[in-house]
């Protein structure tokens, strides 16, 4: 079967079954790359497994998937590719959700990782967490440059001007009132970075002849403005949602003193931004045609989501 027949197959299938299939299909793969549960140092691979496995919407993996289809890319590649990024956001969760960061109990509807162990074991997982996702790009088996690409782009989104930094501008900005501009640059950084990140993997695990400049461009004009408005609809989302629904400590950010868009804005005017940005996220990718389909419709899932 040709890509385009398969790509025409797999669109034939309705959005609801593609996600709840590439759900399936990251948790094996992640099954079979993670070190063994009863494998020594046990105590740390079980608290990575547990980090990692039955939990979350996998909004990584499944742009990584998405933009998979764009340039063709091939099953394995794309797994890996995806792993690599599940990996890297389950570790910034773990150190996160810990005492001396945002001292969270609750994650993904269990306890969190350094509830269910304890804080030396939740630390090391995250550590673990993230050499693996470097692990699993590096092993691919992709040629070198390839294998280097996706390296970068998942070293910068995670570096201090990415993840990291962002993180870090978060624990500064607790408890003042920074400006709409400044507020959008740390989470340009701290959550947009990786989701772009996801984009762009997701594209360069293909045909490097598909991925055009124009193509990239494109792509990563999508993956900013979504990735932006994934944060502002999780800000809003902590003031509207519940903490059943969210699986996370609703409420959190206003107990933490911490300013997000729901706070300077309000909920109404900030829901307004995220659909402008859904808006940009689509014209972006307007000319990709089909094989861009199942983009457009996690910007419509990312946008519209109620947890």
């Amino acid at each position: 079967m040709t890509f385009a027949a398969a790509l025409q197959s797999s669109l034939a299938a309705s959005f609801e079954f593609w996600i709840a299939d590439s759900g399936t299909r990251l948790e094996d793969a992640a099954e079979r790359v993670l070190p063994g549960a009863e494998d020594a140092p046990t105590r740390l691979h079980q608290a990575m497994r547990y980090a990692v496995l039955n939990g979350g919407k996998r909004v990584r993996p499944l742009l990584v998937f998405a933009a998979g289809e764009v340039t063709e890319a091939e099953v394995d590649a794309l797994d890996r590719a995806a792993l690599a990024v599940e990996f890297v956001h389950a570790y910034s969760l773990v150190h996160d959700d810990m005492p001396c960061m945002d001292n969270d109990v609750l994650r993904r509807g269990k306890p969190t990782v350094h509830v269910e162990f304890d804080e030396a074991t939740a630390m090391l997982a995250g550590d673990a967490l993230q050499a693996e996702a470097f692990k699993v790009l590096a092993d691919g088996g992709l040629p070198a440059s390839q294998t280097a690409a996706l390296i970068r782009e998942l070293a910068h989104a995670s570096s201090t001007e990415g993840m990291c930094g962002g993180q870090a501008l978060d624990l500064a900005a607790v408890g003042s009132t920074p400006t709409i501009a400044e507020l959008e640059r740390m989470h340009r950084m701290k959550t947009g970075a990786l989701l772009k990140a996801a984009v762009l993997m997701g594209a360069l695990s293909g045909r490097a002849s598909l991925l055009t400049e124009c193509t990239r461009e494109a792509l990563a004009r999508y993956g900013e403005a979504i990735g932006l408005a994934f944060q502002i609809v999780d800000d809003c989302l902590d003031v509207e949602a519940s903490t059943a629904e969210l699986g996370k400590t609703a409420g959190k950010d206003a107990k933490h003193r911490k300013p997000t868009y729901a706070s300077l804005l309000g909920a109404p005017a900030a829901r307004a931004w995220s659909l402008r940005l859904r808006a940009q996220a689509l014209q972006a990718i307007d000319g990709l045609g089909s094989s861009a389909q199942r983009l457009r419709e996690l910007a419509d899932f990312i946008v519209c989501r109620k947890s």
